[in-house]
């Protein structure tokens, strides 16, 4: 039975990786190496690819918990998913892969289990892992040895100085700092009085953007493609600002994951949902909408500004 286990390590070894694929979707797992000492680390990485056929791809990666395999294989670092286009030529292809760093402190084999993706509602599995963690080997052929006792040297001034160099240093800071403060205050100008003009708010900003946007006329002058990315990339400016998520960077999916931690209003959600996902696709997969689809859309965008802006109202001071 052991050696039927080597066998299998070695056959992993050599092969290294599970995936699977159906229709345009192709799943896989793999890991760097299946052989550990105790403590060391290693990555294992989740790779998707599909295509963007025109319908919208709801993608979610395997849920992740501090360990995995009965609790022997622990999870060190779990990356955010990152999205790239492997065929420059074909922006139609889409790749979304995920590094996951695991140890072990326990020896022996394991099998890491299969890693589950929901794509559109549909559920597709890697194959499963194996993973030998070894011993760290001892060398009993050293003596071991007592722990010999420092030895003692004469104080000092010298000693005590690097003892206390530290204390001495802010002293001395301490006391130029005094002396530049005193002559400072001493010898200062009178204030500048200046006149702060408001910054401003970043909605306002956004919406001027829009309405410009809508005076252009961008897709009745055939510039469909350019309409829609302009309204993608004001949004995700303005969902940066408002909502501190990383807009410009993250998918569709990752944004709309992000802003439900949020409280919006589940149909300006479900409007920008679709918005960004109809821009996406005019942009990658060469999508036509109609000519009220590219005025919705403009409208949907300027809808959610308004019913998401964020108002600072002043501070009043009490009169005295």
């Amino acid at each position: 039975m052991h050696l039927l286990k080597k066998i299998l390590f070695l056959f992993i070894f050599l092969f290294g990786s599970f995936s699977l694929f159906a229709q345009n979707i192709n799943v896989n797992a793999s890991i760097d190496t299946n052989f550990l000492l105790i403590g060391e680390q290693t990555q294992i990485t989740l790779k998707v690819q599909y295509r963007l056929d025109g319908e919208p791809v709801v993608l979610k990666f395997p849920e992740l918990k501090d360990t995995i395999s009965t609790k022997a294989i622990e999870i060190v670092y779990s990356s955010a998913v990152d999205t790239s286009y492997p065929d420059k030529n074909d922006l139609s292809l889409v790749e979304q892969t995920k590094k996951i760093t695991i140890t072990s402190f326990d020896s022996g084999y394991y099998e890491i289990p299969y890693f589950e993706f929901i794509i559109n509602n549909q559920t597709y599995q890697t194959g499963p892992l194996q993973i030998q963690v070894q011993p760290m080997e001892v060398d009993t052929a050293k003596a071991i040895f007592d722990i010999k006792e420092p030895l003692e040297e004469p104080f000092s001034i010298i000693d005590w100085l690097k003892e206390n160099w530290v204390w001495i240093a802010i002293v001395l800071v301490l006391l130029i700092g005094f002396i530049v403060l005193y002559r400072y205050l001493k010898n200062r100008p009178e204030p500048i009085v200046e006149e702060i003009v408001p910054e401003i708010p970043y909605y306002i900003i956004t919406l001027e953007k829009l309405a410009k946007l809508k005076e252009d006329k961008l897709w009745q002058a055939g510039k469909v493609k350019l309409h829609h990315s302009e309204i993608s990339e004001i949004l995700r400016e303005y969902l940066e600002k408002r909502y501190e998520v990383k807009a410009l960077e993250h998918t569709t999916d990752e944004i709309i994951q992000s802003l439900r931690f949020h409280p919006i209003d589940a149909n300006l959600l479900s409007q920008l949902n679709q918005l960004l996902i109809l821009a996406d696709m005019v942009k990658f997969a060469k999508e036509q909408p109609l000519p009220e689809e590219n005025d919705r859309c403009l409208n949907n965008a300027i809808e959610f500004v308004n019913h998401t802006k964020l108002i600072i109202v002043p501070k009043v001071e009490d009169a005295k």
